[in-house]
């Protein structure tokens, strides 16, 4: 009776306990899945005016699920994404531990309560710098277990970032910080009404005749030609694909061409692209179109292609078999021979579609500089023939903290190999790029990152290193080895990251980069074409790397090195990459940091002995004081593409507001006019605002001192736009970060606008601004539309006069439609719509394309 009684006791215990939650110390891979499928984890700022340079925030663990999470120290741990360093936390129950960059283990102590279903768990913590967007969150946390079982947390496993991120609504989450006041106000539906006034109180139209980017010289005549199947496309020879590409394109346009060579039978209606040599500039080009003929004519096949793209730009938007295009002749040439687009696929990869389909618009736009970022700490993305490793482990992210399968999860890819961001350019990948950029004259330069920004090398060296001792193949181990397992060199970057650094003293290191190069350089010739600049990154070294390498000490040894101490170690560095290119014809580039010794001294130029050495000028925080580095590196010696981080940072918002996506470490955000409104020729004028907003009347005075002037402009080559994509993780975001801010990047690398100098012409520039975006609505948007692409539209603004709605958007012409029941259902806004009291929701439209809606209260 008695064990009768003990047992019933003992199932009496175990039924409360398991309708209390199911408790137990170890948990399995199938208690994680349920507990990451109904518990929910939720990120939330509380507060950006705290400690100067901090911010505080919390993540709850609200517990919707049967599991529980058991007393004191066990089994699991969550582990979260966060790209703001986590400084400290309040909470006694749970530590947290920075693995590397922005992944973080919170792991519970022996003084943690539990977790009981129906209860709520809180850590909160305080972190570096401040938080205003929903995308400085990161998506896919999860929970995993010492096996090395996980699960997402389900709420988390989406790009909704509004699904697990409290809503920002006080000034202390709005804002970024207090003191100093933070000067970029919040937009709302109303001021963005206000903002828009100007150009929407213009008369501004698209020109009918408006070409993108805008030509040098165009003049007009009178009639037209009325183009339809009767017409003929015909070229010189050597135009193959240029005639092909046009007629494909007319076929899109709804016109059907037949093309052929030229010959004395074409006395009809005709299309004739021609090369002639009377033309000096390579790039520089002749359209002529009368009632009976259009004539391309230019010195190379890029410029006839140029011109085919100003030609194919008169044609509207609307699919017609006959189109009428007004009679005019251009000469045109740009104004910059370097016209570039840096995308970086290395933080996360979007397949190779993204890439064509940008080479694409790039052609179309006349842009011929791709600038592709490859190489990065959070991914390797080129496959290398002979170094598997690279893409087998460096080209993925998945929960292996031992790093031999894959880098550990970051910028919220989550533990699953098959998450978005995954994945790399084969070597056939690279090629078909390569072909398909070279028919649209577009040079492709390749960048591999180095000697920072280098983890995903690093650890996929040491994982073939590992394997190959493993294999008993010591010799061949090491061969590519790029970290010094002695190293005791302790450093942090501003990504979170204490071992991303190459190791520059270790002959490994050079033999890695000599088969890199040398493989790339093979794809390049199998495409047919001829690799010419190799991009080596070197931006953004960790401060103390090196430091404690006994492979650096023993070069140090070595006076014949000419390297005494770390401070040389990096034109040590850049010195062997040189010698490396150069010996392969190339040319080299790296971004500005990487070709100085801090942020006045230039390497010396002489000591580089590539025929040219090409610097990204990026860095221009104004107030920083080193915005004059384009001209420090020009004046010195070195080419520049201006690359300025203020204007011309595609990862950064469109407007200031927690719903836009991107980093706003430059300035608070970059919209379409800010790019169109671009000076290249003219860089301190562009200085218009602080980092906190003031407004720059001297930029002289603001940095205390004399800004150099640039001596020498040959060395400036032209401009580039770039798009980082820590927070880009899916193609359809790269595509709205990117287009159509690359359209007006495009007409300041072509073309010089008369208004631009110091100063600027303001009332010329906003005239011929509300003729580019007019244009931009009623031609070059539905075209993109029409190429499947997705893009940005400004969600309208908007204020009430008592029950009337007046409403009006940043680019005049698209529609506009508001909602009364909370975006149930819609109607278009017509001016003066009356409406009653309540929240009115309103978006802007271009056919099938949406924008972020916006709300009046």
């Amino acid at each position: 009776m008695f064990k009768q009684y003990i047992l019933s006791k003992i199932m009496l215990c175990l039924c409360l306990a398991l309708s209390a939650g199911q408790v137990f110390a170890n948990l399995s891979a199938n208690d994680l899945k349920k507990f990451g499928d109904k518990a929910e984890l939720r990120f939330a700022t509380v507060s950006n005016f705290g400690q100067e340079g901090t911010f505080d925030a919390q993540v709850t663990v609200n517990n919707h699920s049967v599991i529980a999470l058991p007393k004191g120290k066990a089994n699991w741990k969550i582990y979260i994404h966060s790209v703001k360093r986590i400084l400290s936390t309040s909470s006694t129950e749970l530590t947290f531990k920075r693995l590397q960059g922005d992944l973080y283990e919170i792991a519970p102590t022996d003084a943690f309560q539990g977790l009981m279903p129906g209860k709520t768990l809180g850590f909160p913590y305080k972190a570096r710098g401040h938080i205003v967007s929903y995308s400085d969150f990161m998506p896919r946390a999860f929970i995993a277990n010492t096996a090395g079982e996980y699960a997402v947390f389900a709420n988390t496993d989406t790009e909704d970032l509004t699904q697990f991120i409290d809503p920002f609504t006080r000034p202390e989450q709005l804002l970024r910080f207090d003191t100093p006041k933070d000067l970029y106000s919040v937009v709302t539906t109303t001021s963005r009404y206000e903002s828009n006034l100007a150009v929407n109180l213009s008369d501004a139209t698209a020109e009918k005749a408006k070409i993108v980017p805008t030509p040098k010289t165009v003049t007009y005549s009178k009639g037209s030609a009325n183009i339809n199947h009767e017409w003929n496309i015909i070229e010189v020879g050597g135009l193959a694909f240029e005639a092909d590409y046009l007629q494909q394109r007319l076929r899109d346009s709804g016109l059907l061409l037949n093309k052929g060579i030229k010959n004395s039978s074409h006395k009809n209606r005709f299309i004739e692209l021609t090369i002639d040599k009377k033309i000096a500039k390579t790039e520089a080009y002749e359209l002529n179109i009368t009632s009976e003929k259009v004539v391309i004519s230019a010195a190379s096949p890029a410029g006839v292609f140029y011109g085919v793209q100003s030609f194919l730009s008169l044609l509207p938007a609307e699919k017609s078999a006959t189109q009428k295009i007004p009679a005019l002749r251009v000469f045109d040439e740009p104004r910059a021979g370097w016209r570039g687009m840096h995308y970086d696929l290395a933080r996360n990869f979007h397949g190779k579609d993204a890439v064509m389909e940008l080479i694409e618009q790039m052609g179309r736009y006349k842009l011929n500089k791709l600038h592709l970022h490859l190489t990065e700490d959070e991914g390797w993305r080129i496959e290398i023939p002979g170094l598997p490793e690279l893409t087998g482990v460096g080209a993925f992210r998945c929960f292996d903290l031992t790093e031999t399968r894959c880098l550990m999860p970051q910028l919220g890819s989550g533990p699953d190999k098959a998450s978005a961001g995954n994945g790399y350019l084969t070597a056939a990948d690279f090629t078909e790029i390569i072909k398909y950029a070279a028919q649209r004259h577009i040079d492709v330069i390749p960048e591999i990152d180095m000697p920072g920004h280098s983890r995903a090398a690093i650890k996929s060296m040491e994982a073939r290193y590992k394997k190959l001792i493993t294999e008993g193949k010591k010799e061949d181990a090491g061969r590519y080895l790029l970290s010094d397992p002695k190293d005791q060199s302790q450093y942090l970057t501003v990504q979170s990251y204490s071992d991303n650094s190459v190791n520059v003293c270790l002959p490994s290191t050079y033999a890695f980069i000599e088969k890199v190069t040398y493989e790339l350089q093979q794809m390049y010739r199998k495409a047919g074409q001829k690799l010419t600049v190799f991009h080596m990154g070197g931006d953004e070294v960790g401060v103390g790397s090196w430091t404690q390498s006994p492979a650096c000490n023993e070069l140090f040894a070595n006076s014949e090195n000419g390297v005494s101490g770390v401070a040389d170690l990096k034109p040590y560095f850049v010195q062997r990459i040189a010698e490396i290119t150069n010996k392969r014809g190339l040319d080299l580039m790296g971004w500005e940091d990487g070709l100085m010794y801090d942020p006045n001294n230039t390497f010396n130029r002489e000591q580089l002995v590539n025929k040219r050495v090409i610097a990204n000028a990026w860095d221009n925080i104004w107030e920083a004081g080193v915005a004059d580095r384009a001209h420090r590196l020009a004046n010195n010696g070195y080419d520049v593409v201006i690359s300025g981080a203020t204007h011309l940072y595609f990862d950064h918002p469109h407007e200031p507001h927690a719903n836009e996506r991107g980093y706003h470490w430059a300035t608070r955000y970059i919209d379409i006019a800010k790019v169109f409104g671009f000076m290249p020729d003219n860089l301190y004028a562009n200085a218009d605002r602080t980092f906190i907003g003031g407004e720059i009347s001297n930029l002289n005075a603001l940095v205390g001192r004399i800004l150099p002037p640039l001596e020498k402009p040959e060395h400036v080559l032209g401009m580039q736009g770039q798009v980082w994509t820590e927070t880009i993780r899916t193609k359809s975001q790269l595509q709205t970060m990117i287009f159509p801010r690359v359209i007006a990047l495009a007409e300041r690398a072509w073309f010089k606008a008369s208004w631009e100098g110091d100063p600027v012409n303001t009332q010329a520039r906003d005239a011929e601004w509300k003729t580019f975006a007019a244009t931009l609505v009623t031609k070059e948007l539905p075209k993109l539309e029409q190429s499947g692409l997705a893009f940005y539209l400004p969600p309208p603004g908007a204020i009430r006069i008592d029950n009337t709605l007046k409403a009006n958007t940043s680019l005049p012409g698209l529609t506009i439609e508001f909602s009364s029941d909370g975006g149930k259902s819609w109607s278009p806004y017509q001016q003066n719509t009356s409406i009653d009291d309540g929240a009115i929701h309103l978006r802007s439209r271009l056919n099938s394309v949406v924008s972020a809606t916006a709300i009046l209260h």
